[in-house]
């Protein structure tokens, strides 16, 4: 689904990864794991195809066929949107950025919502949600975006143990369903849950099954 030929970035003359060649295979999952500063999120941008190499080259799905959710990060309470409006524009890749909800989105949208239990959030305010809610959502946006690929930047870390259980399990749920699934995670607890381990520290130190 997705390959790296002797992919290297440079930032500033910097080289934050190596010459790397791997391979991605959809209905599967895998883990990046490393230090701080290891590559981790540069090479999960790549895969997403939102970071362009310095040189070597990425084939695979576009950036629109990859549902990409960052690092969990602190909300805003004056964010003005509500979850029902977070998760209607993850349907921009099916109607537009104009376009309005048909039947087959909001079925998407109803489906990710219940998987992540999140339906009596709609009429929240985004900003006013707690970490673990607010990273559920995040997640529900990127299942109702029905993208063959699910890119995940330590999608657990520091969140309730309901919630790491609910996303975890969504996870496994996603590649059984044939998608490619590929997380950062620090923990090795969460890297076992995968099929497969990449260790970086700059380049690939290891890759295998955990």
């Amino acid at each position: 689904m997705i390959e790296l030929n002797d992919v290297t970035v440079e930032f500033d003359g910097r080289r934050v990864l190596e010459s790397t060649t791997l391979s991605f295979e959809a209905g599967t999952s895998v883990a990046l794991t490393g230090p701080n500063g290891s590559g981790k999120t540069t090479l999960l941008r790549i895969l997403a195809g939102l970071l362009k190499p310095t040189f070597g080259t990425r084939r695979g799905p576009r950036p629109r066929e990859v549902a990409y959710v960052s690092q969990h990060v602190s909300t805003n309470p004056w964010m003005p949107l509500t979850v029902g409006e977070v998760l209607a524009m993850s349907q921009y890749r099916h109607r537009g950025l104009l376009g309005p909800l048909r039947g087959a989105d909001r079925r998407r949208i109803s489906d990710a919502s219940s998987r992540l239990e999140i339906d009596d959030l709609f009429d929240r305010s985004f900003g006013e949600l707690s970490g673990g809610q607010c990273q559920r959502v995040r997640m529900a946006a990127a299942l109702a975006a029905d993208a063959p690929c699910l890119m995940l930047d330590e999608p657990i870390t520091g969140l309730d143990l309901a919630s790491q259980f609910r996303i975890l399990n969504v996870i496994d749920d996603e590649r059984e369903a044939g998608r490619l699934v590929v997380l950062s995670t620090h923990h090795l607890e969460e890297a076992e849950t995968c099929d497969r381990v990449i260790m970086l520290a700059g380049r690939v130190v290891a890759d295998g099954p955990p």
